[in-house]
């Protein structure tokens, strides 16, 4: 699990380009929902960009497709899906994992919304801790209350797969 930021160069090469910052009120709205399994090609080709940038594990469809009921999209008012976030779920904690948002969205509040929305389901299911894990800055997290972690506290078989060559950092969340 990985931030949600393409490197810039990448973000230009494999994506439309960011709306500025200024104007990203001019983009249109979005909804927030839980995904389906048939959205699991559109969650794949959503992740593609931030799997060849290296800020993504590559997952397989197959993966998609099985854990659709774990993601959270967000979906643009022509039906694209523009984000997503992961929330799995283990005894006694929760591991938000595949967070992405298109490049052009990002800036626009998409990221919060998704993570608002996977704190509301977590509380829902009675999970006092979200984990993940970032190679990036890990900055939305960080504003939205995580704090680094030890991957001991982390579910065990999810610490367990974790790449350590990939040198992510471990962050956590009271809820």
């Amino acid at each position: 699990m990985t931030t949600a930021t393409l490197p810039p160069a990448a973000a230009h090469a494999t994506l439309p380009p960011r709306a500025p910052a200024s104007r990203w009120h001019e983009v249109p709205e979005f909804t927030v929902r839980p995904a389906r399994r048939d959205d699991g090609p559109a969650l794949a080709a959503l992740s593609r960009p931030f799997v060849h940038a290296g800020a993504l594990r590559e997952r397989p469809l197959s993966l998609y497709l099985s854990r659709a009921s774990d993601f959270l999209v967000a979906q643009a008012p022509d039906g694209t899906l523009e984000g997503c976030l992961g929330l799995r779920e283990h005894p006694a904690a929760g591991v938000l994992y595949n967070f992405c948002v298109a490049a052009h969205r990002q800036g626009s509040g998409m990221g919060a919304r998704l993570l608002q929305a996977a704190f509301a389901r977590a509380r829902s299911h009675s999970l006092p801790t979200l984990f993940t894990a970032t190679t990036g800055s890990g900055r939305l997290f960080l504003l939205h209350g995580f704090l680094p972690a030890s991957p001991t506290l982390a579910p065990t078989d999810w610490a367990r797969s974790l790449d350590p060559a990939r040198g992510a950092r471990v962050l956590s969340r009271a809820l």
